[in-house]
Formats: C-alpha cells, sequence, structure tokens
C-alpha cells in the first residue's frame, strides 16, 4: 500500500482492506485505533474525522501504513499500541508480557466481589503470576480498602508490570519479584482471595492465534503436559496463604473446569465451581479453602 490516502476515512477504509486480507480478526476496529494513534485521537474522535472528510497529511499516511504492515503481520495490536485496556486501566505491554484479555476482566470480578464482601477493614488479595499486573491493580483500584500484593517471576513481564504499578500508583498495591511456590511467607493464613491466571495450555499445544502462537511469552502460556502443572503448585500455595473460608480464584481453558475441580477437591478445598463466560465458555472456578 502505498501512502495516497488524502482523508481519515479514506485512509481508515484502506488500512481496513490491508487488515482484512491478512486475516485480522475486527479489522475495521483496529484500522480506526491505528489511524487514531498516528494521530492522537480517541475511537470515536476517528469516526467523526471520517465522517467530515478530514484530510491527513502524507507523513501521517506512512506512518498508519507501516504500522498497519505490522498489524498484517499479526503483531498484537496491543503490541503497536504499546497500550492494553483492562477494565478502567489503560497498561503498558509489549514483547515479553501476556497481553491481557476481555475474559479476564469477568475472572477478576469475582476476586472483587469476594473482597467488596469482607468485614474487614482491609482484606488482603494475592495474584500469584501477575504478568503486566492486570489482575492485581483492577483489584487495588477497584477495592481501594483492600490490601493487594502481586508477584512475577518472569524478568520482561516483571518489568512491564512494575511500569504499570508506578503509572496507577495505588497505595494499596505491593508487586515483588518471586516464585508462585514461594511467595509472600509473610501473608500465610491471612489472605480472603487469592486469584491466579496461569499458563494452562498442554505443551504438546498449538495455539490457534498467531498473536498467541508467535508473540505470546510460552511462560505465560503452557503450563506442562496436561497444561495443569502450575495449577497443581497453585493449589498447594493458595492453601498456605488464604485464611479458612477465603477464596481461591483460577482462571482456565474451556476443557479444564472438570479436572481442575477434581485436583481442588482431592487437595481439600470445598465448593469448587466453574463459571462460563460471555461466550459460554468455562474460563473460571473457583473454591473455598477449608
Amino acid at each position: 500500500m502505498t501512502p495516497e490516502t488524502a482523508t481519515v476515512g479514506t485512509l481508515v477504509t484502506s488500512i481496513t482492506e490491508v487488515l482484512a486480507k491478512a486475516g485480522v480478526p475486527n479489522p475495521d476496529v483496529d484500522a480506526e485505533l491505528l489511524v487514531g494513534h498516528a494521530l492522537e485521537l480517541g475511537r470515536g474522535e476517528i469516526q467523526a474525522a471520517a465522517l467530515t472528510g478530514r484530510p491527513v497529511t502524507d507523513a501521517v499516511a506512512q506512518s498508519v501504513t507501516l504500522l498497519a504492515d505490522r498489524r498484517a503481520q499479526r503483531e498484537p495490536l496491543q503490541h503497536i499500541l504499546g497500550r492494553a485496556a483492562f477494565r478502567s486501566l489503560s497498561l503498558a505491554v509489549g514483547p515479553g508480557v501476556f497481553v491481557p484479555r476481555p475474559e479476564t476482566e469477568q475472572v477478576v470480578q469475582f476476586a472483587i466481589d469476594a473482597l467488596r464482601s469482607m468485614p474487614d477493614a482491609e482484606p488482603i488479595g494475592i495474584d500469584l503470576g501477575t504478568g503486566s499486573g492486570a489482575i492485581a491493580l483492577a483489584m487495588a483500584t477497584e477495592v481501594p480498602n483492600a490490601r493487594i500484593y502481586a508477584a512475577e517471576n518472569s524478568v520482561d513481564a516483571f518489568l512491564w508490570a512494575r511500569q504499570n504499578f508506578t503509572e496507577t500508583a495505588a497505595a494499596n498495591a505491593t508487586l515483588v519479584f518471586e516464585n508462585l511456590a514461594g511467595a509472600f511467607p509473610e501473608l500465610d493464613g491471612s489472605a480472603s482471595v487469592v486469584i491466579s491466571n496461569p499458563p494452562y495450555v498442554p505443551d504438546a499445544a498449538i495455539p490457534h492465534d498467531p498473536e498467541v502462537r508467535f508473540f505470546d511469552p510460552a511462560a505465560a502460556l503452557y503450563g506442562g503436559e496436561d497444561g495443569l502443572d502450575v495449577i497443581r503448585q497453585l493449589s498447594e500455595t493458595a492453601a498456605r496463604l488464604l485464611r479458612p473460608g477465603g477464596t481461591l480464584i483460577v482462571e482456565h481453558g474451556e476443557l479444564q473446569g472438570e479436572a481442575i475441580r477434581d485436583i481442588l477437591t482431592g487437595d481439600g478445598w470445598r465448593a469448587a465451581a466453574t463459571f462460563r463466560d460471555l461466550t459460554q465458555r468455562d474460563r473460571t472456578t473457583t473454591a473455598i479453602r477449608a
């Protein structure tokens, strides 16, 4: 594609065509966001500018063309923009960290509801394997009376999380560089909620989406032969951290709910239950510490 576009509308149209040919889902949305990124405008402002025939310079057209070429190679849109939206947050993301997904916004709601239901003045919530910090920072900002702790053991992901913790500046949120198994011994038996979106893809599985297969870090995806190795460790760690009656919340793949309930029940957890996301796929399993 050559930078011949004269208006916002024709630029969006041409970029949409490029992305559609590359098989990008929702190419019109991505086109509007890429043009908006170049012009420092929101998506609604881009739609309005397209209707009014706002002109664009050759420099802007060239810049958007380069961005579109990257997206056509299936580089995640969030990497190109440098940001990912998550609930009310805008998070810094890029190579080396798992891009937070919309379905996780539902998962964290379980944790937020549980923390809000606590009679404690400062209930404790823990996010194990925080990645970008999305889950922990959502809990911290939406339940400001809670004390939130997050652990991450990938250097690359930790750097992104640290940037997001700094930008968000939630005084009730603490981030540490630590592996899941040994995290927060000082909090043993005191947490009300432990939540995790652990790696759960079986080692032999090949993710369908190129954005996942080629760009998400392997450490955030693969969880052993059956995908459940980290969840087995999570069951042990969460039982150590939670007080009796505390809630464990796990995000997982759509075919793993039954196996995870069996693991948790076998480990002594009570009331293990699996819940569907908005696409009616099993997504979240919760359990209560005995």
